[in-house]
């Protein structure tokens, strides 16, 4: 359990905070700034034992990328499993959900047994999000009924906002990266198509559009295949 004082003092707040934006701007891995998040959120954030940052994959699959203590990820684990729980309500839509005595809520009837037995009593989910794309959440815990006071929502709300730029920044970085790779690879394929068929840029390019939809395969996947078809000494056959 971490002893962090029920109210953070404003100048600690101040330089935690500092240090988190100076990690951002420094371009340190994105694995561990949330690392740096979830622990300062225990350190700063008055009346939290245990934090975790979840991520909302593109299939709908919720999981944990960053946490303190195995109990944060046990317990995101039991959330995601039984479809309900502060945490995982605060993802799916509700932006966020707190409860003071878990042992006397019945919100969450198949999950909140689950973590009082594990010793949480105490909770606080914060939807993370950029804009309006959900990213993922930011999962509060503490072993104490009653552990959170009016400043707790306040203050994990400024770290909810750094873990949803750190992560908007990523997926938008991923996202460009993606792109000029797709960019590369077709260019790539037009170069292809242009030699054996002796087609202008424009026209290759309509040949690779129609061949892709007449096929029903994505243009880069297509471009992707006769680059390497190319590279392996093989011919691909457009029709």
């Amino acid at each position: 359990m971490h002893d962090n004082a029920s109210t953070a003092a404003p100048a600690d707040l101040a330089q935690t905070m500092d240090t988190v934006a100076r990690s951002l701007n420094r371009e340190v891995p994105l694995d561990e700034l949330l690392q740096l998040i979830v622990e300062s959120c225990v350190d700063t954030v008055p009346g939290v034992d245990e934090a975790g940052i979840s991520l909302l994959r593109r299939n709908g699959r919720i999981e944990t990328v960053a946490a303190t203590a195995q109990v944060v990820r046990d317990l995101d684990a039991v959330q995601y499993e039984v479809g309900e729980g502060p945490c995982h309500d605060a993802i799916r839509g509700d932006g966020m959900r707190c409860v003071d005595d878990l042992a006397h809520d019945d919100q969450w009837p198949a999950y909140a047994p689950r973590a009082v037995e594990l010793g949480i009593h105490s909770q606080l989910g914060l939807q993370l999000y950029v804009e309006d794309t959900t990213l993922g959440g930011l999962n509060l815990y503490a072993f104490q009924p009653n552990a959170f006071d009016e400043m707790t929502p306040r203050v994990a709300g400024l770290f909810a906002t750094h873990a949803a730029h750190a992560l908007g920044r990523r997926i938008t970085h991923d996202q460009l990266s993606e792109a000029m790779d797709s960019r590369k690879i077709i260019g790539q394929a037009l170069g292809i198509v242009m030699e054996r068929y002796h087609l202008d840029e424009d026209r290759a390019f309509a040949f690779l559009t129609r061949v892709s939809q007449t096929g029903n395969v994505k243009i880069r996947t297509l471009a992707a295949q006769l680059v390497e078809d190319l590279n392996q000494g093989r011919r691909t056959t457009l029709a």
